[in-house]
């Protein structure tokens, strides 16, 4: 389903994440940093900031879209603990953090957010996950 006709993606969401799929609302995004099985979701809303900024059918279609992710993530990458976040200091723009965390990660047990350099994903295993958490998705109920 199409967002508003307004909706452009931040730069830097642009820059630092890789399509995978496309909800009813959001459009979700594989973060480009191999040591994070890393999701975003983007609500294809104009101007949103906030949560708040969504309708109440909105809010609800976010969240049930935000564990539709969570457990795609969790299929392609069991982990110790889902870390979710809607910070918004840098880039504006709305958008969800879906962060597969394990014991002894990169930034454990500290969040992912400002944590060392991200590592780019080689582009084979950029294409692997992408089309894991695409096969994820389509075998998980919406």
């Amino acid at each position: 389903m199409s967002g508003s006709s307004d909706f452009i993606l931040d730069a830097r969401l642009e820059a630092d994440t890789r399509p995978v799929a496309s909800l009813e609302l959001c459009d979700v995004r594989l973060m480009n940093d191999a040591r994070f099985p890393w999701l975003v979701l983007v609500p294809r809303r104009a101007g949103l900031v906030e949560i708040t900024d969504l309708t109440a059918g909105e809010q609800t279609t976010l969240w049930h879209e935000v564990n539709h992710a969570a457990a795609a993530l969790r299929a392609v990458a069991p982990c110790d603990k889902l870390n979710l976040g809607a910070l918004g200091n840098i880039v504006r723009q709305l958008h969800v953090h879906v962060v597969a965390r394990c014991e002894g990660d990169a930034a454990w047990p500290g969040p992912v957010w400002g944590s060392g350099q991200a590592v780019a994903y080689a582009e084979a295993s950029l294409s692997a996950r992408r089309n894991a958490l695409r096969q994820s998705f389509a075998n998980s109920a919406a």
